[in-house]
């Protein structure tokens, strides 16, 4: 780790509009060294990335609010407030947002640079965090994807097959 400490309060960070949603950078590898990168992400109702992998790093999604259907492995897990998930590196995942919003943590160990090098090439900054996010750039980022070398595998298992509201579990 730095020699700093990182001390951030509530939803403070460098703020970046990502995907139709607001991402949140809370540490960056090289403020770990190495050793993490975790992004605070603000999404809608209906949220799906692509089916991809990190081949470099762990991920880890807790859950602050709201609610994902997470598909792992070929497995769809419910992950609401206070869940959390951990995907191990090279192992396929998406997930669905399916409820109104979610925001959750995302960790990274070690720090992947080539998700913080997608996450920066396919944002923009948001100068106020408080208006609503711009609608997702599907151009932008496909291109972001590519050039970072972000291992994406296909569509989400989520995407067009059904509706985020018919995804809501009891």
């Amino acid at each position: 780790m730095s020699s700093a400490p990182i001390v951030l309060p509530d939803r403070e960070g460098e703020h970046l509009w990502f995907d139709g949603g607001l991402l949140t950078f809370k540490a960056t590898g090289a403020h770990t060294a190495g050793a993490l990168l975790l992004l605070e992400v603000l999404q809608p109702e209906g949220k799906t990335p692509p089916l991809h992998v990190h081949p470099e790093a762990d991920e880890t999604f807790y859950v602050l609010e709201g609610e994902l259907l997470v598909h792992t492995a070929g497995t769809e897990h419910d992950v609401r407030e206070g869940g959390v998930v951990v995907v191990p590196r090279g192992t396929p995942h998406s997930f669905v947002v399916i409820s109104q919003s979610a925001r959750m943590l995302l960790a990274f160990t070690p720090a992947s640079a080539v998700m913080e090098d997608f996450v920066r090439r396919a944002s923009e900054p948001a100068t106020d965090p408080m208006l609503t996010a711009p609608a997702p750039d599907s151009e932008r980022y496909q291109a972001a994807a590519e050039s970072s070398g972000l291992k994406v595998l296909g569509l989400s298992p989520f995407e067009g097959s059904r509706r985020p509201s018919q995804l809501k579990l009891a």
